[in-house]
């Protein structure tokens, strides 16, 4: 699976899923059963830090072919809608409205409806998809750090473009004056190329075209 691109309310709702502790339900949660195999299969792909759908479930449980059965996805559909008003099973909001709704755990402990304690992964793999979460959350920090990084170099390199075309405009008015003001003159010059020379520093280190 390609590595997972986490938003930061998503990174936010792995994390209190994986530091959660036994959540009560209120329907039967045993190995065998159909919501259990289902709780399973999602649990499996949220350790890899992964939102799954519906068919993306189907195929892991069943096989790639049983995907495209329509009776069978609308059974687990309708197991997984009980499942989140039992409190196991979180429905995220879609993306994009031609998407598949995705599915969460809201934890990996769960105390049933019979007072039965299951759990959905082991500490060794909670601790690994914690470490897989932080490094998400790593570069997640570092990408929102340089895309400000690259948005003030856009506006710096906008603003001392107006302050150029400023100065030369300046400059311009004041020689088509019936008296030439040398301090209005001199200063204006002298502003164009200092501003020019920063403009120009900053044009050799980035390339605007390049930044996001």
């Amino acid at each position: 699976m390609s590595e997972p691109r986490l938003t930061s309310s998503e990174i936010k709702f792995l994390q209190e899923a994986l530091n959660a502790d036994y959540k009560i339900s209120s329907i039967r949660l045993r190995e065998g059963e159909h919501q259990f195999g289902l709780a399973k299969a999602i649990a499996s792909f949220q350790l890899e830090l992964y939102f799954p759908d519906v068919k993306d479930i189907i195929k892991r449980l069943y096989g790639e072919g049983k995907s495209a059965d329509v009776q069978l996805v609308r059974k687990v559909q309708t197991i997984l809608k009980k499942m989140e008003k039992s409190n196991i099973v979180k429905i995220l909001p879609k993306k994009k409205p031609w998407e598949l709704q995705k599915y969460a755990l809201s934890s990996f402990k769960f105390q049933d409806v019979e007072k039965n304690m299951t759990v959905l992964a082991t500490d060794e793999q909670i601790k690994q998809a914690q470490n897989l979460l932080n490094s998400a959350s790593s570069r997640l920090q570092e990408t929102s750090v340089d895309k400000l990084g690259n948005v003030k170099v856009k506006v710096y390199t906008f603003a001392l473009a107006l302050i150029v075309v400023a100065s030369y405009a300046t400059i311009v008015w004041d020689v088509v004056q019936p008296v030439i003001s040398p301090i209005i003159f001199m200063s204006a010059f002298l502003i164009a190329i200092a501003s020019s020379v920063v403009l120009g520093r900053m044009l050799s280190r980035h390339d605007l075209r390049a930044l996001p």
